[in-house]
């Protein structure tokens, strides 16, 4: 409010104040000369009403009232300037912190704002949360870089001992793969691979078994001895040696790499339990930081523990196959028949387990439907006890009223509350699987249908919701998809009309019986079966039509009119009316195993006539066997100390190991994995590895799913962060890398995980 205008307003309302004043006197005398007999309507009639002291008082009221109302609306004019002027104040202080504020919104930290006063509350509460926020922010990228680099140290660990486990046979691949592999992970020019030879331990050299430079292999034949140069002193010293700010002519003098001039040089040596085992040798043209010699002094000692590994297992691997050699020939042929027995029988009996599922499958899905009715507005109106059983309610817990999605599981809320408005506005049923929540915050998978209700004017009244119980289908389907894989990769897949026509057959039936993709097409079971066979495999599969499995051996001819066997088992598939609908079976090719069988007939002969023989030379064989025994005994021992040292240096990792064997039970658990999963060991050893992985976590992790299930389909070379939950119920994000290892054609799996805090 300006000058102006606060004078116009104080005039207004005295001059309005003025008229008021005139009319309250006009309407005073004229109603004083009208009630007044003795005054007239003339000047001597005002003099008479002039008389009474009243009319005096309120002539005086009359000019007050002007001159009060100037004053009152002077000063209130005044008051309103002043408050006005506050709020403007205020408003541009809004204005600045409401630009502050978006300002740090948009994470500017650097932007400022002035206090009003000291007692500015706002404002330094303001820039205190920008100074937090500033620390924050470093702390963040602090703990960030930190992360970062355990991360990079981890996953390169992770690379490297993998190229050790699948290098551990071929020395001079392994030597170039960690060459090229560390030089790029560092950023190095070159590198170089020094092995020891210590063969004469008088003139122990160091060969130069890879070089590795300028993104590319070069090979070279270079020899250092013991003590000499830079190798030679690292290796006699076990010392870390790193160079920086080297001259121009240092490098071609006292170096194994040649004539460039880097700025920094690194060697380290490779050593395990304080013996060497070689050199690892660096250039760059930048600086290696602490991390990059971190990892290679990491990888240098994992290296050596391989390289002697690797010598061990070559002495034990020749002590044994001199002892093999006396005895393969006797037992090779009843081995070799013992194995297939034992694989046909391991095979049968996971085709059955399959057949079992399939069975279990169709027997859930047959079960009574769970029902509730709905609300065009989406709220229960009722429910049958089925619905109350599989959602977790008492009868008497009152629900009525509860909205659909509330019984939608949060994931799939989203794509559910789309179908629903398709089915209220234009009546649009839908049906398939969806994913529930019960009371208690279970899940609940269901095949279920939502099916809209309408009267006489298409006016929607009511939905029907109908439903199966899929739960323990939609666990199991991931187990089934695993079998129905292996089953397809490893063997013989058929499925089968009731009319033995086949619907679908995978690539190993077409390969084994040499058939096209028309002879498949018009491809009936009936015309496979070897015709001697036919009578007997009639009655089977009246059998099979009854609902009855077959497991046995078949005889069929391919195309070209081979005999071939195969074991497996025929199983029913049944409908919901409990009628066979499809036969599916599961089997391999035995071909092989029935003429090994006929071979080893024949050959049983022959070894009768060995029998007098071998009585011969069995004293002989005797007194080797005797010594050679001795020696595997040695050996054994020998063997039984690097394991136990391997094992002990296992169990000081700072990672947790976990190791399951072929059966799923875990055979190996360090103290890292007691401390992150707060069992003891003896707890959990001999366990199955579910244990350590719940359904909760597996159901959502791919990895941790295929490591917790029993089989080889794992997920091993792949490095993910996941979570796991501890003896206490503690959630806590780790990083998980899975490797596979055969020993004795029998597969162990080993998890290694590593906790870290989440920023």
């Amino acid at each position: 409010m300006d000058a102006q205008h606060r004078k116009e307003l104080v005039f207004q309302y005295t001059f309005i104040a003025v008229i008021i004043s005139f009319m309250i006197l006009m309407s005073a005398v004229f109603l004083g000369l009208i009630i007044s007999d003795e005054a007239s309507f003339s000047w001597s009639g005002i003099r008479f009403l002039l008389r009474d002291p009243l009319n005096w008082l309120l002539i005086a009221l009359a000019v007050l009232l002007p001159v009060s109302v100037y004053f009152i609306a002077r000063k209130l004019s005044k008051r309103l300037l002043e408050k006005q002027q506050q709020l403007d104040q205020e408003l541009d202080r809004l204005i600045q912190i409401n630009k502050f504020s978006q300002e740090l919104a948009q994470n500017n930290l650097d932007a400022d704002l002035s206090l009003a006063g000291d007692d500015d509350v706002i404002g330094r509460s303001l820039l205190n949360l920008r100074n937090s926020l500033k620390e924050t922010n470093e702390n963040n990228l602090k703990l960030r870089k930190e992360e970062e680099q355990r991360n990079w140290i981890a996953e390169g660990m992770a690379h490297f001992s993998e190229i050790l486990r699948n290098n551990i046979n071929d020395i001079d691949q392994l030597s170039f793969q960690v060459v090229k592999d560390l030089s790029r992970y560092i950023n190095a020019v070159q590198g170089g691979f020094y092995m020891l030879d210590d063969s004469d331990q008088h003139n122990r050299v160091f060969n130069l078994t890879s070089f590795f430079a300028y993104d590319r292999r070069k090979f070279a034949d270079k020899q250092i001895k013991w003590g000499d140069g830079l190798i030679g002193t690292c290796a006699l010293e076990q010392k870390i040696i790193h160079l920086k700010n080297i001259p121009e002519s240092y490098l071609s003098v006292t170096s194994g790499l040649g004539e460039s001039n880097p700025d920094s040089i690194l060697i380290v040596p490779m050593q395990y339990e304080n013996e060497i085992y070689g050199v690892l040798e660096f250039a760059s043209f930048g600086k290696f930081e602490a991390r990059h010699v971190n990892l290679i002094d990491r990888v240098a000692e994992s290296v050596a523990s391989t390289l002697s590994a690797a010598k061990t297992n070559i002495r034990t691997a020749i002590l044994l196959e001199e002892s093999k050699a006396q005895t393969q020939a006797l037992s090779s042929h009843e081995e070799e028949m013992r194995q297939n027995m034992e694989e046909l029988q391991a095979t049968q009996e996971e085709a059955t387990r399959q057949a079992q599922r399939f069975l279990l499958l169709d027997s859930m899905l047959s079960q009574n439907l769970v029902r509730a009715e709905f609300s065009a507005e989406g709220k229960l109106i009722t429910a049958n006890n089925l619905f109350f059983s599989k959602f977790e309610y008492d009868n008497d817990f009152n629900i009525e009223g509860k909205h659909v999605s509330e019984f939608i599981s949060q994931d799939m809320r989203d794509e559910f509350n789309v179908l629903w408005k398709e089915l209220v506005a234009d009546g649009k049923d839908f049906k398939g699987y969806h994913k529930h929540v019960t009371r208690t915050c279970k899940d609940l998978w269901t095949f279920s249908m939502f099916l809209g209700e309408r009267g006489e004017d298409a006016s929607l009244n009511s939905i029907m919701f109908l439903a199966i119980d899929t739960t323990e289908e939609m666990m199991q389907m991931k187990r089934i998809e695993s079998i129905n894989e292996s089953a397809g990769k490893l063997g013989i897949r058929l499925d089968l009309d009731v009319n033995g026509n086949v619907l679908e057959c995978n690539h190993n039936f077409i390969q084994l019986l040499n058939l096209s993709q028309k002879d498949i097409k018009s491809l009936v079971i009936f015309d496979l079966i070897d015709p001697v066979e036919h009578e007997a495999f009639n009655k089977q599969w009246d059998a099979l039509i009854k609902g009855i499995s077959y497991s046995g051996p078949v005889k069929v001819k391919t195309a070209g009119g081979e005999e071939k066997w195969l074991q497996g088992v025929f199983d029913v598939m049944q409908n919901t009316s409990h009628e066979a609908d499809r036969i599916v079976f599961v089997g391999h090719d035995i071909t092989r195993e029935r003429k090994l069988e006929n071979d080893f007939r024949i050959q049983h002969e022959s070894l009768k006539k060995l029998e007098k023989l071998l009585r011969e030379t069995g004293k002989e064989m005797v007194a080797k066997i005797r010594n050679t025994k001795q020696e595997l005994q040695e050996q054994f021992r020998e063997t039984g100390r690097l394991k136990q040292m391997h094992e002990m240096i296992m169990d000081d990792s700072l990672d947790a190991i976990v190791t399951t064997g072929h059966d799923n039970r875990i055979i190996f658990f360090n103290k890292a994995a007691e401390l992150l999963f707060g069992y003891e060991r003896m707890e959990v050893l001999e366990k199955d590895i579910g244990m350590l992985f719940p359904e909760k976590l597996t159901a959502t992790d791919e990895l941790l799913d295929s490591f917790v299930h029993p089989g080889n389909h794992k997920i091993t070379g792949k490095r993910k962060k996941s979570h796991i939950i501890d003896k206490h119920g503690r959630e806590k994000p780790v990083m998980i890398f899975l490797a596979r290892a055969r020993v004795d054609n029998e597969n162990s799996f080993t998890a290694f995980i590593q906790g870290f805090e989440q920023g």
